[in-house]
């Protein structure tokens, strides 16, 4: 293998999605944050699901919302739905896998809250199925996905689609986005000044 090869190639790839991205979703990523803030400033909370990687992604950002990204600043309510084992997998046992994310949804959410999915596929059935309860129960049902949304145009709006079709650089979308919209939920409650790093 050559590995210097391997290197650049994955940098290239990486590249071209950013470029994508960065072409594709500046319109739906800021509806994302409008119905984020509008839903906080209203004193709603933001719940954040996924699995395997997205998951991961999911807490990692309600992790950064709820605690702090760029500065200390008052706590903003999100959680992660995959973080909770007991609720997992009591609702994986009782209720099938498909009803882990919207059996929490019905428990803890409430109408103008955001419900935020994260698949690469766009099909994953336990989000889909999250993402209809919150639609159907007055929240806002949003997402971000990869290829070409799966199951998600129709369901989800806002609807973050990165145009790729590899999950690794899905993914790194995805984590580059949420990143950015911690970034700006912080500056538009006004937690921190616009110029903060």
């Amino acid at each position: 293998m050559d590995l210097a090869r391997f290197y650049a190639a994955e940098f290239d790839r990486h590249e071209a999605a950013l470029r994508a991205s960065r072409q594709a979703l500046l319109e739906p990523f800021c509806r994302l944050v409008q119905v984020c803030v509008h839903s906080l400033q209203g004193g709603g909370t933001l719940f954040l699901f996924g699995n395997g990687g997205s998951a991961g992604d999911a807490q990692h950002l309600a992790g950064e919302l709820s605690v702090r990204y760029a500065r200390n600043r008052r706590a903003i309510a999100a959680l992660a739905l995959a973080s909770d084992a007991a609720a997992l997998t009591a609702a994986g046992n009782d209720l099938g896998f498909e009803r882990v994310f919207a059996r929490q949804l019905e428990a803890l959410g409430r109408p103008g809250d955001v419900a935020l999915g994260l698949t690469t596929s766009g099909k994953s059935a336990n989000v889909l199925a999250a993402l209809d309860h919150a639609r159907a129960n007055g929240m806002v049902a949003a997402a971000l996905a990869g290829r070409d949304g799966g199951s998600l145009p129709g369901l989800a709006d806002p609807l973050l689609i990165v145009p790729d079709a590899a999950t690794a650089r899905i993914q790194e979308m995805h984590l580059l986005l949420g990143q950015m919209l911690c970034a700006a939920i912080e500056i538009e409650l006004g937690c921190v000044p616009e110029t903060a790093p």
